[in-house]
């Protein structure tokens, strides 16, 4: 591949540059089904004429008052049902929640850029289809990626919510972009290529794949941010400035890594508490996973 694209450098800088388009939005493999929680009712809704599957929970104390629904958005490569630990705390605090599987990923249908490619601009047509079909949000809950794609649906959806959590933010996709050209060897005349045709195709600048840029294009509300110091796919330092952009409170773990700070009990009960108005809306709280926790 890289004797390609250092050939294609210099010959086929367009083509080229296509290829690693295509390359770059490839699918990940489906992660295998996770347990979710009993009770929720399975759902789908059209989104671009294809299929986004997700379950619904509305076992709430007072199911005759108004839903107060949470939404939950998980990252590339994943799906809904990593947020299983969070459904049972966010209904007992009066919550129907929502989760969704996303193009190509989870028990959904692949999106408009067919079986073996989707984009964060999918990721968020889906949430403001699935948002479309349950109302307002009291909350949206998103993982790595998700942030992205959530802020794309206020942006240009009709999703609105009252509270924002994000959890091992995925804060650009710039350095990643850099990254993936040194890994293929393609030089200058593809990489503008590579730029023109992801414009072109998903309707966005490379530039503004950054969850900074994309905050800064909607009206702000309180936020709330955690991730793990030692995150290998989120640099700690790149969330450390997304959350002081967006004036939230930053929630420090350390040795949860990407995936697994998504069921950690301490971290759910910090979702909570946030999406209940129980948590500050300022400052900085640190939870260490060295056996205790430290505020």
């Amino acid at each position: 591949m890289g004797v390609y694209f250092r050939y294609a450098e210099h010959t086929l800088p367009g083509p080229a540059g296509r290829l690693a388009r295509d390359l770059w939005f490839a699918a990940p493999p489906r992660m295998a089904g996770l347990p979710a929680p009993e009770g929720g009712e399975p759902f789908e809704v059209e989104v671009q004429g294809h299929i986004v599957r997700g379950i619904v929970w509305s076992d709430v104390p007072d199911p005759a008052a108004p839903p107060r629904t949470v939404y939950l958005m998980h990252g590339w490569g994943g799906r809904g049902s990593q947020f299983g630990a969070m459904v049972e705390p966010l209904l007992r605090s009066g919550r129907r929640v929502v989760m969704l599987d996303a193009p190509a990923h989870g028990d959904s249908d692949h999106g408009p850029a067919g079986p073996r490619r989707t984009n964060g601009l999918e990721f968020a047509k889906a949430l403001d289809a699935v948002f479309c079909r349950f109302g307002p949000a009291d909350a949206v809950v998103a993982h790595s990626l998700g942030t992205i794609a959530t802020y794309l649906a206020l942006r240009f959806g009709w999703l609105g919510t009252k509270r924002l959590v994000f959890i091992a933010p995925m804060v650009e996709s710039q350095t990643l972009f850099d990254q993936f050209e040194g890994a293929l060897g393609f030089g200058k005349r593809t990489r503008r290529a590579f730029d023109r045709s992801v414009l072109e195709w998903v309707g966005i600048p490379v530039a503004e794949f950054d969850a900074r840029f994309q905050a800064a294009q909607v009206e702000p509300v309180p936020t709330l941010v955690i991730t793990d110091r030692g995150d290998r796919q989120t640099p700690y330092d790149d969330v450390v400035d997304f959350a002081w952009s967006v004036q939230a409170p930053l929630v420090t773990t350390e040795g949860l890594g990407h995936r697994k700070i998504l069921r950690d009990p301490d971290v759910v009960a910090c979702v909570v508490d946030f999406v209940s108005g129980r948590a500050a809306t300022g400052g900085q709280v640190s939870v260490i996973r060295d056996g205790s926790s430290v505020a």
